[in-house]
């Protein structure tokens, strides 16, 4: 029988006990086998009606079981408990009417303690070991004897029950102690990434707290740059040139409390109220617009890269953000026009953002998204980190990699369903 996981969750006992309705089908057959060619083959009188009775009837009651989990949400301990005490009664059974405790295979009675230890409490666990080990000494008194007239042959048949046995239990204990292992070494991975994404979803969620402080704090500040800035403009002896650098300067104030402005509504209840569905593309031109406006210098282009209307994405301000970054880091990198690529296909979204510079270091290909680096000329060192987290939580995936003409490339792949 195969290798049940440890645990007290509802879920996972339903697992179990599929499992083990599954593996008995494998045992039920394999006993209706032995007990039609044994006879025959061995030349041993089995008697075979009360022992294929018995399979039958197990058999009917795991059709009845199946049936059950097939349309259950959830298991308990006491149903998995029952399961392996219908086994124990089968195997006793069978032993009973061929041999008793001589038949080898009453060895068998031991599977089932296992499988109560890797899967239920200790007191079902004890409770399964006391009924094996009564039923195997009840068999040792109480049994119906096979006809074997020739003692030597009966020995050496009997050696070889031992070594079949044997060799099942060595196989059975090699595969519970691989899949326990393996099992285990998932489970401690899985465990690590949760840590490690709890400890990052930590630190975005304490930087969007210092992010809403520092919001509120810009106001002030901006708002007076932006009241001399005005003075300014209208002092008439400014040349033509100065006043427009002061008006580009004004309008960079401007996109400066528009961010701001936005950041409450960015992490808030708000947010959700006002995103709407819109097509992709269209969603992606006014992105592009809108960093523009903030990169005067930059420019981009779009390519679609499939055919057909394209398909209504929900307009996250997370991913809008996420977006943000990639297009700002690949300006930071290249004066060339940046490159986005919009694909999709059925269930599946792929943004690729490609820039011509001299393309991603191999730590920020190793480690880009999962840990921020240090502060730099061109920003903080935490915006792949953000956008990463962001496009997580969106139930998408970030990709950084290097082309082979030069250059790099961010592609975002995202659910379709869950945008």
């Amino acid at each position: 029988m195969p290798f049940i996981s440890c645990t007290a969750d509802g879920t996972d006992h339903l697992a179990n006990l599929r499992r083990l309705v599954a593996s008995r089908w494998v045992v039920l057959a394999s006993m209706a086998l032995l007990v039609m060619i044994v006879p025959g083959a061995l030349n041993i009188p089995l008697p075979q009606w009360p022992l294929l009775a018995i399979v039958s009837v197990a058999a009917v009651l795991n059709s009845m079981i199946q049936w059950r989990v097939l349309k259950a949400g959830s298991a308990t301990p006491g149903e998995l408990f029952s399961q392996l005490l219908l086994d124990i009664g089968a195997l006793s059974a069978i032993v009973f009417f061929s041999g008793g405790a001589t038949n080898p295979l009453v060895s068998l009675l031991l599977p089932p303690v296992a499988i109560a230890a890797l899967t239920l409490p200790v007191r079902c666990v004890m409770a399964i070991g006391a009924i094996a080990v009564g039923s195997y000494s009840a068999l040792m008194v109480y049994y119906i004897p096979l006809a074997m007239p020739d003692a030597t042959r009966a020995t050496r048949l009997h050696l070889v029950g031992m070594w079949l046995t044997f060799s099942v239990s060595a196989l059975m204990i090699a595969w519970f102690v691989v899949r326990m292992t393996r099992l285990i070494r998932q489970r401690d991975a899985e465990l690590a990434t949760a840590r490690e994404q709890a400890l990052r979803d930590e630190r975005i969620t304490a930087m969007g707290t210092l992010a809403a402080g520092a919001a509120h704090e810009l106001g002030t500040p901006l708002a007076t740059m932006s009241q001399i800035a005005g003075e300014l403009i209208h002092d008439n002896s400014l040349s033509e040139a100065c006043r427009e650098d002061i008006a580009l300067l004004r309008q960079q104030i401007a996109t400066c409390k528009q961010i701001i402005t936005g950041l409450s509504r960015k992490a808030g209840a708000e947010r959700l109220e006002n995103a709407h569905f819109q097509p992709v593309d269209r969603w992606i031109n006014g992105l592009r617009q809108q960093w523009h406006a903030t990169r005067p210098n930059a420019s981009s282009r779009m390519t679609l890269t499939s055919d057909g209307p394209a398909p209504e994405i929900f307009a996250d301000p997370r991913l809008e953000q996420a977006l943000l970054n990639l297009l700002n880091n690949g300006a930071n990198a290249s004066d060339e026009p940046l490159e986005i690529r919009l694909g999709w296909s059925p269930g599946r979204l792929t943004i690729d953002i490609c820039d011509r510079g001299p393309g991603f270091p191999d730590d920020v290909l190793k480690n880009g998204g999962h840990t921020s680096f240090p502060a730099h000329e061109s920003g903080s060192g935490i915006g792949l980190m953000l956008t990463s987290t962001a496009i997580q939580q969106l139930g998408g995936q970030l990709t950084l990699s290097n082309l082979k003409d030069g250059g790099a490339l961010a592609r975002i792949e995202l659910p379709q369903t869950n945008q």
